[in-house]
Order: structure tokens, then C-alpha cells, then sequence
């Protein structure tokens, strides 16, 4: 049998696969770059494929994609601590056969490789470059299952329902799912059904004949028209008045319109992506949409999650945000303290990734010096105390992001750790309330005076009554 290759810069990631491998008596072939793997396969072929994306001299991708161009057959897993779009995007484009972000679970890469290994089949070849879109970013597992979705969608002509609140990067989801599509080379055209008028919303997505109305002098060519062959991106589809969802739904079930005033029926080739903040199950239920038209739309339905649900992300997004600002302003790129990216993920961001990247674009003019420290934020920033947050509710997140972290450190006994800390925390704050009493800070704590004792010494405090 031919062995696994395993490709990645990082020594220990190879230890792991290699002791994994060896116990699961599946030969495999280690490679600390990918320029050393090019220079192998005139000599070996692998069976399966286990690459990093990103290392010095060529990438997972260049050599995913010389491989496919020689050996299509061969399943490629990409393996990338770089959680964005591109990477997901480009690694199933390129023909890999699944995607991996790190830190993964070593029983699963396993179950993965043993799944390439019976799977052996082309998958689809597609070597196109394809252009980053790195404004969506994310680690957080919702944003992995959104990247997954836009890349197996990459060949599919399937309408797409996005569904997120204002900010959280609806439009580019859409322009990444054309982007990645056999539609690529077409136009993508996106309209804010919300944002006009009702009595001109028909003109621009239908066009009008000349003549048609009062101010009609020339024939105008409608959003349909304009996408022939491409992307429709109908944002805020939940605003859409009642009349004009008709019209759209017969658009759907014939693929014909008419322009306003005119009597030619127009072919519509357009693939339809639509937005929307709304929760269109209830409007369909309050009859404020029709059904029919939801079924229509509603053929595969991706969720963006607020940056409140995703707050192991604020971090990567801020920091990618300063630099893009001060590339964008051309000036000294500044940096984050870490006082401030904490107290920032704390924050709950109610208009989500668009309102933090205007944040950070505020910040690249206005923070007079390098570091941006709390007291540089904008006045209505700089509130919330660890205390202030406690109270809201929001110690959950800080505990969430403190897990986040100690899991993509691969740290063990996580659990035991983070309960000691908290447990910690409590009898602190509890005996600091008391003034030392310890028959009142466990009446407090709500546990027996012998228990509190018994913690006291396990996790070595000394709080003398």
C-alpha cells in the first residue's frame, strides 16, 4: 500500500500523525514543507494526502494543486490554523477532499484519513486562483460551518437564503458565493429591496419601456437584466412589498418578466441569492410573505451568527480591521493592548462586524499614539467593568473566550483548570465580603462550612477567620 504523506513545517503536528498513523499500522512518508513533497513525487506517489496550507516556500494549495494536475485521483486533506474564507474556499475548489482547521481532534484526523483512503474517487478539479476574501474571518465553529457551506456551494447553481442581522457580512457572503461559482465570469448585481421607494422598486429590478410613466423617456434595463448569466443579490427580501413578491415568484417558477410597460416576455438567467434580518418563518405565518415564494427562496438557508454568539472572533477581527484601516489610510499600522482586546470582546456590538471594523478605522485616525489603550476608545466604549459586565450576564463570554483560547493552545484537563478558577474566584470575593467569616461566605456560597474548608486547603488559600 502506498503511504500518507504528511506535510507541515510544524515538527510536532507531524509527531502526532505519525504516532497516530503508526498505531493504526497505516504507512505514511513525513515532509517539513511542501517544496520537499514537489521534488518527491517524481520518485513516489502518496496514497492520501495530509497537508498545512500555509508554510515557507510553497503553500498546502500550490502543491494541492500541481498534485491534481498530475494525480487527480489523489484526496488531498488541507489542514490550516488560518480560519478564513479563502482557505475554505480554495481548498475545495482545488479538489481537496475535506478541510481541516487546527487545532483538530487526532481521532478525527484519523477517522478523516481512513474516510480519503476508501474514498478514492476525483473530486471536482477546479485550479482556478481565487480572489481572498478576507473581510470574513472567523474561528469560531458557526463561521466554519458558513465556510464549508460556500465551499461545497462552490459549483451548485442553488438559490441561497442568507439570514443575519444588519453588519454581520450578508452582502459579502453573497459576493463570495458568486465569486466561487461556475458564475464567476458574470455580473453580480445586489439591490437593497428596503432601501427604495415602493413605486420604483418594480423599474429597477424589471426595467420600463419608454413611455411606460410620466418621466419614462428612454427603455431602462433592470436589475434581471444586468445579472443575465450572473448573481441577483436581493437584500432585506423580507421587506419586499406583497405585489412585487408575486412578481418575483413568477420570475422563480418560469424564469420570464416583463419590463414595466412592456408586452415582451424577458428570460431571466439569473441565479438568486437573497438577505435578509428578518425571521421570515414568522412573516410567513403573520401573512406579511407569501409562503410560496419562501419555498422558493428558501432552498439552502445560511446563518451568519451575530458577533455577540462569536466572540472568540472579535479578537482576530479587530486586529485584521486596524491593519486593513492603516493600509487602506497608508500610515503606521498601530497595535492592540491587551487590556483593550479584552475589554473589547466583551463588548456586545449590536451592529456586529461592520460597526467593529468602523471602530477600528475610528481608531487609525484618532488614537494619537502607537498602542490603543481603553482610554483611547470612543467615550461610550470605554464603559463596562469586568464588575458591569458580571452583572449583565456577561462572565459567560469572558469564560467562553478563556476556553476558546486554552483549547486552540491545546491545553489538557481544561475543565479541571477553569473550575479551580472559578471556584477560586467565588471564595475570594465570598471570604473579602465577609471580612474572613467563614460560616457566612458558605451561608452566601450556598455550601456547608466543612466543604468551604475542604476547598479552602485544595486549592490553597489561606483566609484565617
Amino acid at each position: 500500500m502506498k503511504p500518507v504523506w504528511i506535510i507541515d513545517d510544524d515538527r510536532s503536528i507531524r509527531w502526532v500523525l505519525e504516532k497516530s498513523l503508526a498505531r493504526e499500522d497505516i504507512e505514511f512518508k513525513s515532509f517539513a514543507s511542501a517544496d520537499d513533497a514537489l521534488r518527491a513525487l517524481g520518485q513516489d506517489l502518496p496514497q492520501v494526502v495530509v497537508s498545512d496550507i500555509r508554510m515557507p516556500g510553497s503553500s498546502g494549495l500550490d502543491f494541492l494543486q500541481t498534485l491534481h494536475e498530475r494525480h487527480p485521483l489523489i484526496p488531498v486533506i488541507i489542514m490550516t490554523a488560518y480560519s478564513d474564507l479563502e482557505s475554505a474556499v480554495a481548498s475545495f475548489q482545488g479538489g481537496a477532499f475535506e478541510y481541516l482547521p487546527k487545532p483538530f481532534d487526532i481521532n478525527h484526523a484519523i477517522e478523516l484519513i481512513r474516510r480519503a483512503l476508501e474514498h478514492g474517487r476525483r473530486k471536482t478539479d477546479d485550479d482556478e486562483q481565487v480572489e481572498a476574501a478576507t473581510d470574513i474571518l472567523g474561528q469560531a465553529p458557526a463561521m466554519q460551518e458558513v465556510f464549508r457551506a460556500i465551499g461545497r456551494l462552490s459549483q451548485s447553481h442553488a438559490t441561497v437564503l442568507i439570514n443575519g442581522e444588519s453588519g454581520t457580512g450578508k452582502e459579502l457572503v453573497a459576493r463570495a458565493l458568486h465569486r466561487h461559482s461556475p458564475r464567476s465570469d458574470k455580473p453580480f448585481i445586489a439591490i437593497n429591496t428596503a432601501a427604495i421607494p415602493k413605486d420604483l422598486l418594480e423599474s429597477e429590478l424589471f426595467g420600463h419601456e419608454r413611455g411606460a410613466f410620466t418621466g419614462a423617456a428612454t427603455t431602462r434595463h433592470g436589475r434581471f437584466e444586468q445579472a443575465e448569466g450572473g448573481t441577483l443579490f436581493l437584500d432585506e427580501i423580507g421587506d419586499m412589498p406583497s405585489d412585487l413578491q408575486t412578481r418575483l415568484l413568477r420570475v422563480l417558477s418560469d424564469g420570464n418578466f416583463y419590463r414595466v410597460g412592456g408586452h415582451q416576455p424577458m428570460k431571466a438567467n439569473v441565479r438568486i441569492i437573497t438577505a435578509t434580518h428578518q425571521n421570515l418563518d414568522e412573516r410567513v405565518k403573520q401573512g406579511l410573505f407569501r409562503e410560496d415564494l419562501f419555498h422558493r427562496l428558501n432552498v439552502i438557508r445560511l446563518r451568519l451568527p451575530p458577533l455577540r454568539e462569536r466572540r472568540e472572533d472579535i479578537l482576530l477581527l479587530a486586529k485584521y480591521f486596524l491593519h486593513k484601516s492603516a493600509r487602506e489610510l497608508a500610515v503606521e499600522q498601530k497595535q492592540f493592548s491587551e487590556a483593550t482586546l479584552q475589554h473589547l470582546s466583551m463588548q456586545d456590538f449590536p451592529g456586529n462586524v461592520r460597526q467593529l471594523e468602523n471602530l477600528c478605522h475610528w481608531l487609525t485616525v484618532m488614537t494619537p499614539s502607537q498602542t490603543v489603550e481603553i482610554a483611547d476608545l470612543p467615550p461610550e466604549w470605554r464603559g463596562g467593568s469586568a464588575v458591569e459586565s458580571a452583572n449583565k450576564g456577561d462572565w459567560s463570554a469572558t469564560l467562553a473566550q478563556h476556553a476558546a483560547l486554552a483549547l486552540q493552545r491545546g491545553d489538557e484537563r481544561i475543565m479541571d483548570v477553569l473550575t479551580a478558577q472559578f471556584e477560586r474566584t467565588l471564595i475570594l470575593q465570598a471570604l473579602q465580603h465577609t471580612n474572613g467569616r467563614r460560616i457566612e461566605a458558605a451561608t452566601l456560597l450556598g455550601i456547608g462550612r466543612n466543604t468551604l474548608t475542604r476547598k479552602i486547603q485544595e486549592l490553597g488559600l489561606d483566609n484565617p477567620e
